[in-house]
């Protein structure tokens, strides 16, 4: 009797252990949380939307990601193991999946529990196998290795968790409050940043001076070069320069609150963008549901805002404006949503403000408008897509665009070449207007020097998103560009993702946090960057007016001497970096910058500023001296976020 009693309590506890301890399938959990840099996680299929392949075995579980990528996946210290088979996807053509490298990591609680290595495209999947007792939090990552996406198509395959308590749940990054960092702007008056512009002689000419402080306003410019005037009450400086040379212009601007005095430089003679552009562009905001009103509209939220006063300067049109070819130069025409074209130009000019326009050599552009390329010699299509005519009227378009007045233009395809990308630049420099060039997207790295040499910046990259993914992907992988960047030519990793976009649709608030918004800044300040930003600046709240209108940090990216920065320290298990950027006053911008989940205490020293003695930081930022230190400086940053710093050798 004892002994059936016996059985029937172990056959009680096997099955309450049976019903306690389940598994559950990662491909079962919510893969909207999943942050990647290219595409979307796909359950039980590559992101490809393929079957699950790896080294040539398929799989019929597991989910399909794309490095880099974050998921997250909240545990109440239960879950007893993760089990997993993890692998690069055949999916990719050959010669991407020739490159493609990547880095699966398992981290729990903050600590790394498990790292693949360097993984390539054919390699045999790896086993995970980890006991996942205690753990609250765990993330799933897929590093690029620092060597580009290209074919990162990365599988979790066979993918499960063994349950005894809750269920494991993908979670999002958790967002902090919004944070403003930055005082207000002094009523007295600020002349900001930037403090070099270049024009041609014999061209029109227009410079807005930047200055915050209280209206009204009294600018005075001493050594202007004959020709050029300046509005006394706005700064506008517009005219026609006559002669080449360097000009020093004594700039002082006055109102009640007092008065500030800053050197302008001049440069008249062949190069433009001296320093990276600021502005607006529409693609983000918008996509190509633009018109005319809308553009108005921006051009008044830039001088409304006071985003013109610390130099913000161009309002880009992107795709969607073109209609069909024809008019005085055969050229393209705008489609019924801007009926007057040279009427928009001119009331954008009156702001103070530059006006640009885009185009392609294709005979279809990215969105499915006209392009500059055509299949007959009267400029006719023939079944429109996103390649090269027999023809090119590019010719006829640019006589237009300067005499619509245009400032600016993006010129759009891919993969960029040396010879359209030398037709317009060509076609630009004989121009009777200055047009600032730039080309888009994702230039080869190979032809980096002719870049530099025909444009004025260049794309390095595909299309940003407002991810922590997309975002970081793009910049951390910049410092090779570094050495072709100057100025008049700079690298650009495309657009600011801060404030109100949509790309067309309803708009909504960037999914970058706040700590990511101040990270995303700081870098794109130390790479010499442009500042373009992609949202609704008519609906700027208080944390994005503030974001953009740093003059300390726009200091930086607009610095004179032009030399981007660099990394000059990394730990990737620790995920944080440091990087540095020489400044024309012999100081350095350095940015202390936490890739982790958990704030992490980050120190530069000596060594790596290539300092002796002595040096003064200031919390650009927060725009606050921090003191005077020796050795080294060290700060807490926050997760996914920066201390950005100036950093001044003391004799």
């Amino acid at each position: 009797m004892k002994y059936k009693v016996l059985l029937v309590c172990s056959f009680f506890l096997f099955c309450t252990y049976l019903q306690a301890q389940r598994t559950v399938w990662l491909d079962e959990l919510d893969l909207s949380k999943v942050d990647q840099s290219a595409g979307d996680a796909v359950a039980r299929k590559s992101m490809w939307n393929t079957p699950l392949i790896i080294a040539g075995e398929k799989f019929k579980r597991g989910v399909g990601t794309h490095a880099e990528s974050f998921f997250r996946i909240q545990l109440d210290g239960k879950t007893t193991f993760f089990k997993a088979l993890v692998g690069i996807d055949d999916s990719a053509p050959a010669f991407e999946l020739a490159q493609a490298s990547a880095e699966f990591l398992v981290i729990g609680d903050g600590k790394i529990l498990w790292k693949s290595g360097i993984m390539h495209g054919g390699d045999k999947a790896k086993d995970i196998n980890l006991s996942t007792k205690g753990i609250k939090s765990l993330l799933l990552r897929v590093d690029h290795c620092g060597d580009g996406i290209t074919g990162d198509r990365a599988n979790w395959v066979n993918a499960c968790f063994e349950v005894k308590g809750k269920d494991p749940v993908a979670v999002s990054k958790k967002r902090e409050p919004e944070y403003i960092l930055t005082p207000l702007a002094s009523n007295a008056p600020k002349i900001n940043a930037p403090y070099i512009y270049g024009a041609r002689p014999g061209k029109p000419f227009l410079f807005t001076v930047p200055i915050s402080g209280a209206r009204p306003l009294n600018v005075e410019a001493g050594n202007l070069p004959d020709g050029l005037s300046i509005d006394a009450q706005t700064g506008i400086i517009s005219g026609t320069a006559k002669e080449k040379g360097t000009y020093l212009v004594d700039v002082v601007a006055e109102n009640s609150y007092g008065k500030d005095t800053q050197k302008l430089t001049l440069e008249i003679g062949d190069k433009l963008a001296l320093t990276p552009p600021m502005g607006l562009s529409t693609w983000n905001v918008f996509g190509d549901d633009i018109d005319d009103a809308k553009i108005r509209r921006m051009a008044d939220a830039m001088v409304e805002t006071g985003l013109i006063n610390y130099g913000y300067a161009y309002i880009n049109i992107d795709d969607g404006w073109q209609g069909e070819r024809g008019g005085k130069y055969h050229a393209i025409m705008p489609n019924e949503k801007f009926p007057d074209m040279k009427g928009l130009v001119d009331y954008v000019h009156s702001k103070g403000l530059k006006i640009g326009i885009y185009s392609s050599p294709w005979v279809e552009t990215f969105a499915g408008y006209i392009g500059g390329g055509a299949d007959t010699r009267d400029g006719k299509v023939v079944n429109s897509s996103k390649r090269y005519g027999e023809y090119s009227f590019v010719k006829n378009d640019v006589q237009q665009w300067v005499e619509w007045g245009f400032d600016y233009l993006k010129y759009d395809w891919i993969t960029n070449d040396i010879a359209h990308t030398a037709e317009m630049t060509y076609l630009l420099d004989k121009a009777n207007r200055d047009i600032v060039f730039s080309i888009s997207n994702a230039a080869p790295f190979a032809l980096a020097e002719d870049w530099s040499n025909l444009t004025n910046l260049w794309r390095t990259t595909g299309d940003i998103q407002d991810t922590w993914s997309s975002m970081t992907t793009i910049v951390f992988l910049q410092g090779k560009w570094k050495s072709y960047a100057k100025p008049g030519s700079w690298s650009d990793p495309d657009m600011l993702i801060v404030g109100k976009l949509g790309w067309g649709k309803e708009l909504r608030n960037t999914r970058l946090t706040p700590n990511e918004q101040y990270l995303h800044i700081s870098l794109w300040s130390i790479l010499a960057a442009p500042l373009l930003v992609g949202c609704d600046i008519s609906q700027l709240d208080d944390f994005t007016k503030n974001l953009l209108c740093n003059n300390e940090v726009i200091a930086v990216d607009q610095d004179m001497a032009g030399i981007p920065g660099s990394r000059i320290f990394m730990d990737k298990d620790e995920q944080i970096e440091i990087w540095s950027r020489p400044l024309s006053d012999g100081s350095q911008a350095v940015g202390l910058f936490n890739l982790s989940d958990e704030t992490k205490k980050i120190a530069v020293n000596e060594e790596m500023l290539d300092i002796k003695g002595k040096f003064s930081v200031r919390n650009l930022w927060e725009q606050k001296e921090k003191g005077t230190f020796s050795g080294k400086y060290s700060s807490d940053v926050p997760s996914h976020g920066v201390v950005f710093i100036k950093v001044t050798k003391l004799d």
